[in-house]
């Protein structure tokens, strides 16, 4: 009997002590020459008003994912269940909480399980929708730096550049999911045939990745839904930033200077730079940019900026995990076949394309 439990590579366990390495070295660097004790009297103090409202606000940011996530994929299935697929977004977060990017594998596997749905077309969605986020990503931290009252150039010498790239690349993206949805037929040909030039395994592999992608645009037909994706955009990085303004407000740090929905705005864009390096969780690398950006920017103390950080985080850390966890119980015992054990298994298919 083969058991059905995933097996890591060489390569990705090399992949995962080198992310826990990184977390490890950020870590430092954000707490070092800090008193814990101070940033744990500054966190316990926190306002258990502000704090419900962070999470109201954290899990409405993940709900409204869960409806837009519905409409990428209406073309597979109508009657799609948002709770479902919130269960599944929940999931996702809680598997990145330990290792990173398989909690895209593990929401797309859920989905597919709980729907019946093709696991190859959900994954599309996904990668649809990290597309998408990508774009709105870097619209986010471009309209920061202009929301910034001041010049943040200067205090963040290497964002102009970043944005310079970030404005090329929102363009290049946006353009090439343009390109991609109207000649999708003439794209797959081309890969075929320059891939196949140097050798079948490749272009095979390059073929499957792009249907992939395709699948994922099923539920995008009309003008009508290009702009419903985008308002529940909207709607998503709104909630993200009302959660990061609760965080502020929870650590009473009008009280050191005053809070604003924009500076909520720069530091829940600017500090998402600490959630695409690639650490469990964000651990670390979260911290060590939401620190910088409150010290730097707006001149808070730096226990003042590592207390806040550690708190949002934390916050949204133990939610995931507890979240994620309910809920691979829950559709365990809804879902036969759905249990932790394959939750990052996306080889098997069972229904077809």
């Amino acid at each position: 009997m083969t058991s059905d439990k995933k097996k890591f590579s060489l390569r990705e366990i090399i992949v995962y002590v080198v992310s826990l390495s990184l977390s490890v070295a950020f870590l430092y660097f954000a707490f070092s020459g800090l008193d814990l004790s101070s940033v744990w009297n500054e966190i316990a103090g926190a306002s258990v008003i502000w704090t419900i409202a962070l999470v109201l606000f954290q899990l409405l940011s993940h709900y409204l994912r869960a409806v837009r996530w519905k409409l990428f994929l209406g073309d597979l299935n109508k009657e799609v269940s948002v709770f479902n697929l919130f269960g599944a977004v929940l999931i996702g977060y809680g598997i990145n909480n330990v290792v990173p990017r398989l909690g895209e594998i593990a929401r797309a596997v859920t989905a597919s399980k709980t729907e019946n749905l093709s696991k190859t077309s959900v994954f599309g969605s996904v990668i649809l929708e990290r597309i998408i986020d990508l774009i709105i990503f870097i619209f986010a931290v471009m309209l920061a730096g202009w929301m910034y009252d001041g010049d943040i150039y200067d205090r963040f010498s290497w964002l102009n550049g970043a944005l310079y790239i970030g404005t090329i690349g929102f363009f290049i993206l946006l353009i090439g999911v343009i390109l991609t949805i109207k000649y999708k037929e003439k794209f797959y040909d081309l890969i075929l045939k320059i891939a196949g030039k140097f050798s079948s395994k490749i272009a095979g592999k390059l073929s499957e990745l792009f249907t992939k992608l395709i699948s994922g645009f099923s539920g995008l037909k009309t003008p009508a839904d290009y702009l419903m994706m985008i308002f529940w955009s909207i709607l998503i990085m709104l909630a993200y930033a009302a959660t990061t303004y609760s965080a502020l407000l929870a650590l009473n740090m009008d009280k050191e200077h005053t809070v604003t929905f924009a500076m909520a705005w720069v530091l829940m864009s600017i500090g998402s730079i600490g959630n695409i390096i690639p650490t469990p969780g964000g651990i670390g690398s979260f911290h060590t940019v939401a620190k910088s950006v409150l010290m730097n920017l707006y001149n808070f103390t730096a226990i003042a900026a590592v207390s806040c950080a550690a708190f949002l985080h934390g916050v949204g850390y133990i939610l995931h995990s507890v979240a994620a966890a309910l809920f691979i119980l829950y559709f365990r015992k809804k879902v036969p076949g759905l249990g932790s054990q394959n939750l990052l298994d996306i080889t098997k298919d069972e229904k077809q394309d």
